[in-house]
């Protein structure tokens, strides 16, 4: 019970069972889908392909250069592991890298094997290799097929639509155009055979001394779409946290991928030394000029002391006793060691002032600067600038990073600003110093001889010279042995390789289950809409829900020749239900006068045509008839008679002759040959019906009517097509106001419904027609009597009937007539 309860409630919103009887009838669309869904399913299962993911182990170390393990100037760290860690997988993830291992691998050439169902990836599965030659643009995205003819042979060929072709030029990476032959085109080569077409210039390799023959397809594909392809790599830390990672990626080809992580390791690797030697590079560099520089000064000072020597007969001996000499050599190296060290802080001011790219600063070691604080910060200022152009790689440029690490340079600045005026100051005191102590030096210098004095002058020269040449051999050899000693950072732990793993595909019962669930939707889908779109009345429990007008029965479904149901079928559920309705129109009589006796006027009418109620009109009166009471069933539907038929009587004359006193009510009154029941027929259609009905020669009708019948039924017009009915409803006692399952329309209710509330139409009841809900009312039974469609016959003729059917009508009516007569 209360589950009826919940789908009744549920069925004030939503109709639930008609809903539910919509999907038993679209059985056959279940079965429909069904097929379709599960052979898509089936077709769709064969392009189902294996993927296999490879992957492969790194390290990400500080591996400090153990030579120099205290030496800042030329090893440092810039940033710890847990920022190389974050930058390696950035690196990883970011196009510049990937643009560097698929320019190494080619991948953007296209190995294709023909398959059944779908082209599979033969990269590394065909006898050859094609070899790009990127300094050319070539065809771009433009199948060629390779046949191999034998070992040293093979043929391509391809279609073109024109004489010029889309190209790419994968040095510019960009997109241009190539000419071609117009047509078919094929032509024969050799391996190892440079290929020099307009369109194509490449070399195919055999992969080993013996090839088999077939044919293949290659192209050299869409650049960039493979670039950010590979561009997604998986990296993740093992644990998490950790230095360790992990690289996987998942494909259709096995080899493609464990080449592209190798190669991607191999390259982070490479980059990752290199930027380490970078700052040691950079020194060389720096070094080597100096050294250039030196050794030229160094052979001009050699060859001046050697030409003093010549032209003097100066003797070393007297040189080499006194010890100025080496005072003032000492002195002078000291003085060019300070200058040395004061332009380089004026350099390297002016460097961070103009410059905004720190990663080509020389080591202040250089210059003999070996104070750790200034080496320390430009280690750390070279750190930033490194870490600020990755970033650019994969970071819009005015993302927050930038701006923090932006703010992190400027601070480092401003502390080597301070620095560099603390150590310029302290280096020109001690300059002061020494000049001082040269003068001492050369006043005395100036007491000897002119010879001596310049001899000591060159000879000192050569000294200083020589020195500085020295101190730059000893700094060149030690960034070399720097250099030869670091290590990258990045260590591979295990490269990625094939084992023999096997893929994973995509469950096949995925595509089924979808084909399923398909197939169960759209037939639910389609009852849904049905049943939303559905505007008509399917049972008693709508009425409840959409008129306040009481229903008084339910007349089902039956089959039969014609409309005289209850009295060709007395015994019929037909018959049981109109007695039925008899017995519930008596009870209203008697609540409403309070007597069961007198005569009664029953009206009979519906929204529009085709609803049974001339049906009801005739079957009604014919229960009140056996019943033994005077009946008299009137047609006042004058727009479109139709009793006539059913009684096999002409409608030559009838009310509407009455109504314009061209009959009397005698005349009008036939015989239905039941017994009390009587016929008013409407009689010739009026060509101003609604101003008949409308005179008082209808009051007096129905009054004459009353005073000889027991019962008079009144068979209208319909109440939502013109306003007799409302004209004839003052002269009922009663109204039935009838009602067809899935014929008429829940808004046709609304004349009805407001006729009733605003007290217009009095003592009107509905009556549910052609019901065939067996399971909740017990009707079965259907009468299959055509009504035609909305409004037929009242707002225009109807169409006339061919002559054939006239006259098969009429000899069926006479047929009839001569056997009830005889």
């Amino acid at each position: 019970m209360e589950e009826e309860k919940e789908v009744n409630a549920l069925s004030g919103i939503f109709d639930v069972k008609q809903f539910l009887q919509k999907l038993l009838k679209l059985w056959w669309l279940f079965l429909l889908c069904m097929i379709i869904g599960l052979s898509y399913a089936y077709y769709k299962n064969q392009f189902i392909q294996t993927f296999y993911r490879i992957e492969s182990l790194i390290s990400i170390k500080d591996n400090n250069n153990p030579l120099f393990t205290s030496n800042q100037s030329l090893t440092f760290n810039w940033g710890g592991t847990t920022d190389k860690v974050t930058t390696a997988i950035t690196q990883f993830k970011s196009r510049s890298h990937a643009e560097v291992v698929v320019d190494q691998l080619q991948f953007y050439v296209n190995y294709i094997k023909e398959g059944d169902y779908y082209n599979i990836d033969a990269y590394k599965q065909t006898p050859f290799y094609v070899f790009v030659d990127t300094s050319n643009a070539q065809l771009y995205q433009k199948n060629i097929r390779i046949k191999v003819l034998d070992n040293d042979r093979f043929e391509l060929s391809t279609t073109f639509g024109g004489t010029i072709a889309g190209g790419f030029d994968y040095a510019k990476k960009e997109p241009t155009s190539v000419q071609v032959p117009q047509g078919d085109w094929s032509q024969i080569f050799r391996f190892g055979e440079k290929i020099e077409l307009p369109f194509l210039k490449v070399t195919i390799e055999r992969r080993s001394d013996q090839v088999s023959a077939g044919e293949w397809l290659f192209n050299l594909g869409n650049y960039w779409g493979t670039v950010m392809r590979y561009k997604g790599i998986a990296v993740s830390q093992q644990p998490d946290g950790s230095s360790i990672l992990n690289l996987s990626m998942q494909g259709l080809n096995k080899q493609r991928l464990i080449d592209y992580i190798n190669k991607s390791s191999e390259v982070l690797v490479t980059e990752e030394l290199r930027k380490k030697n970078k700052f040691a590079v950079s020194t060389i560099k720096y070094i080597d000029s100096s050294l250039q520089k030196q050794s030229k000064l160094l052979k001009e000072s050699e060859e001046e002391l050697s030409t003093f020597r010549n032209n003097t007969q100066l003797l070393d001996a007297t040189v080499q006793n006194t010890d100025f000499n080496s005072k003032l050599t000492g002195f002078e190296i000291q003085k060019r060691d300070l200058l040395n060290r004061l332009n380089y802080y004026e350099n390297l001011d002016t460097y961070l002032k103009r410059r905004s790219d720190y990663t080509a600063i020389q080591a202040p070691s250089v210059v003999g600067i070996s104070e750790g604080s200034i080496g320390g910060f430009i280690a750390q200022l070279i750190g930033l600038s490194e870490e600020r152009k990755r970033l650019e790689f994969s970071l819009k440029p005015d993302a927050p990073a930038f701006r923090e690490i932006d703010r992190q340079i400027d601070a480092l600045k401003t502390v080597i600003y301070e620095n560099i005026e603390n150590s310029t100051s302290l280096l020109e005191s001690e300059l002061s110093q020494i000049n001082r102590e040269i003068g001492k030096l050369e006043n005395q210098i100036k007491r000897l001889p002119k010879e001596q004095q310049e001899f000591l002058k060159i000879q000192r020269q050569f000294d200083i010279t020589q020195q500085a040449y020295n101190v730059f051999q000893a700094k060149r050899a030690e960034a070399e042995l720097v250099k030869a000693a670091n290590v990258s950072d990045v260590y591979i732990i295990d490269e990625a390789k094939d084992t023999g793993q096997g893929g994973s595909q995509r469950d096949s019962n995925i595509n089924y289950l979808i084909a399923l669930l398909i197939g169960i939707a759209v037939p639910v889908t389609v009852a849904f809409i049905l049943t939303l779109l559905d505007s008509f009345i399917h049972s008693p429990k709508d009425l409840e829900k959409l008129s306040p007008v009481p229903l008084i029965g339910v007349i089902g479904q039956v089959k039969h020749d014609n409309n005289l149901v209850v009295y060709e079928k007395p015994r019929s559920a037909i018959a049981e239900a109109f007695r039925g309705l008899r017995s519930s129109l008596h009870f209203i009589y008697n609540q409403d006068t309070g007597s069961n006796t007198g005569s009664k006027t029953i009206m009979v009418t519906s929204s529009v045509s085709g609803e049974g109620k001339t049906f009801t009109s005739i079957n009604l009166a014919t229960v009140f008839a056996l019943s033994g009471k005077r009946t008299i069933l009137v047609g006042l539907d004058l727009r479109k008679p139709k009793i006539f038929d059913d009684f096999y009587i002409e409608n030559t004359i009838g009310v509407s002759n009455y109504l314009v006193k061209d009959a009397t009510l005698n005349e009008i009154i036939k015989s239905s040959g039941i017994e009390n029941l009587d016929l008013a027929l409407s009689g010739p259609v009026p060509p101003n019906p609604s101003e008949l009905i409308l005179k008082k020669q209808m009051a007096i009708m129905i009054d004459e009517l009353k005073q000889s019948y027991d019962y008079v039924i009144l068979d209208t017009p319909p109440l939502g097509l013109v306003a007799d009915a409302m004209e004839i409803s003052k002269y009922a006692d009663a109204s039935l106001y009838v009602v067809r399952q899935g014929y008429t329309k829940r808004g046709m209710l609304d004349i009805v419904n407001d006729k009733y509330v605003k007290g217009e139409l009095g003592n009107v009841s509905l009556l549910f027609n052609y019901f065939s809900d067996k399971a909740r009312y017990g009707y079965g039974y259907g009468y299959g009597y055509g009504y035609g469609a909305y409004g037929n016959g009242y707002h225009q003729d109807n169409a006339p009937k061919t002559a054939a059917d006239r006259l098969k009508q009429q000899i069926s009516k006479l047929f009839t007539l001569s056997r009830k007569r005889g």
